[in-house]
């Protein structure tokens, strides 16, 4: 006997992406009396949860908030732990239908009857938005030893490497955090930075307590340098008195992220050829050169990664969701 099909669950609206935009995006489509759905491959509001340890946001609780939720914090600005409770607390509270651990892998069909493929099956859907963000995606140095399970392109926390010879890559906020609370518990660290200083775009009271820290010497910092092989125990730099290698227990390559661009191409969003690398759409609609697929949040700006950020994005969902509600009627 043949066994029918099951066919797979329909939605007006599926979201890629259960961070704070996705969130946002969902619920507003909700409002407006659309069925939704979410999915991500990882956890909710998995950047969050790959954040370093109680992590200080640099907007204030009421640029964070979707929904007309209060964000509540015991901070002036809050941690990482208290936005993923917020974040969470509202998901449960909108009772959004969530396919968390489910990778989005192709999407086929046409505005109006679309079929995502996924890790776990199938999901249709009239409409589609991406609002995957750019955080699970690094920019790769490139070079040999990269993949070695000593080197990792996330901090997260510097318990384990008291005693360590560290070395962090990268010129940045991520760098900067992470080279201060490495050296403030007990990690030997040395920064390599390929240009002729830190970034102008690191955070107002972290450059001077970094630069000293570097003055002093507590930190190395190697300018105009840049990292040629990572071995098991060393790491060989170029710098500007010639070759070096260097010891080195622990590598943080903390050179940034860029959006899955593998993952727009395999949903059909094409990408213009600017220096952003900008994906294409509308930017009064957020509705991309495929019809009926919308993107949210920071995969808007591409490879401008701080063009759109989760104070700004969230507007996205009021407007992505109005023009969805038009589509229906």
């Amino acid at each position: 006997m043949v066994v029918p099909a099951v066919p797979p669950t329909r939605y007006d609206v599926a979201v890629i992406g259960a961070g704070p935009v996705g969130l946002a995006c969902a619920l507003e489509i909700q409002r407006r009396g659309l069925s939704v759905c979410v999915l991500d491959k990882g956890a909710l509001v998995n950047s969050l949860v790959g954040y370093p340890t109680n992590m200080e946001f640099f907007s204030t609780p009421e640029l964070l908030e979707i929904g007309g939720y209060p964000f509540p914090t015991s901070h002036y600005k809050p941690h990482r732990e208290e936005a993923l409770d917020y974040y969470q607390r509202v998901a449960r509270s909108e009772k959004l239908p969530l396919r968390l651990y489910e990778r989005v892998v192709g999407l086929g069909g046409e505005l109006g009857n679309f079929t995502l493929t996924t890790s776990r099956g199938e999901v249709a859907s009239r409409f589609v938005v991406v609002a995957t963000g750019f955080f699970d995606v690094p920019n790769l140095l490139g070079v040999p030893g990269e993949d070695q399970p000593h080197v990792s392109h996330y901090y997260k926390e510097p318990y384990a490497h008291v005693g360590q010879r560290v070395i962090v890559i990268g010129a940045k906020n991520s760098s900067a955090k992470a080279a201060l609370a490495l050296t403030r518990s007990g990690a030997h660290v040395t920064l390599v930075v390929r240009g002729a200083a830190l970034s102008e775009s690191v955070k107002y009271w972290l450059r001077p307590d970094l630069l000293n820290r570097i003055a002093e010497g507590r930190i190395t910092a190697l300018y105009h340098t840049s990292v040629q092989a990572i071995g098991p125990d060393a790491i060989e730099l170029l710098t500007p008195d010639g070759p070096q290698n260097l010891p080195a227990d622990y590598v943080y390559a903390l050179t940034g992220y860029r959006p899955d661009y593998s993952l727009l191409t395999a949903l059909g969003v094409a990408t213009a050829t600017d220096a952003a690398a900008t994906p294409l759409h509308d930017p009064a609609t957020f509705e991309t050169n495929r019809a009926g697929v919308y993107l949210a949040g920071t995969v808007c700006g591409g490879l401008n990664t701080s063009r759109w950020f989760i104070e700004n994005g969230r507007h996205h969902a009021q407007v992505i969701a109005a023009h969805l509600a038009e589509q229906s009627h």
